[in-house]
């Protein structure tokens, strides 16, 4: 197919094909499932590392086990742009440019650090 209308041509077939497949897999998982599955005992029960449950399913959770998963999440990724940067300051003609930039980053990143000191965020008790 070619013109200018070919590559919408091509995308209306390929969209096609995927609509069909679509329709032809929830088609055949509907006509090959068992009409009256299983009910065994427990099978909607809450399952957790092999281990029957006990007491309700209301439980609490501490805001600052997210609040740790978040700021080492978010420092981590950070840290993995001083790797670019480390090779990059090496090259010729960058050493100034890139000394800066990193300031620029890392003061932001101290600042972050300090703002969640100041908080008290980093503080477990």
């Amino acid at each position: 197919m070619t013109g200018y209308l070919g590559s919408y041509a091509t995308l209306g077939l390929l969209l096609l094909a995927a609509v069909l497949f679509f329709v032809t897999a929830f088609s055949a998982n509907r006509v090959l499932r068992p009409s009256r599955p299983a009910e065994p005992w427990g099978k909607r029960a809450t399952y957790e590392c092999g281990i029957d449950p006990v007491g309700g399913d209301w439980a609490q959770m501490q805001i600052r086990y997210y609040v740790y998963a978040y700021l080492y999440v978010l420092f981590a990724v950070e840290a993995v742009f001083l790797f670019p940067w480390a090779l990059v300051f090496d090259r010729p003609g960058f050493g100034a440019t890139t000394v800066v930039e990193m300031g620029v980053f890392v003061s932001i990143v101290a600042l972050g650090i300090l703002y969640a000191w100041r908080r008290g965020v980093l503080r477990w008790t």
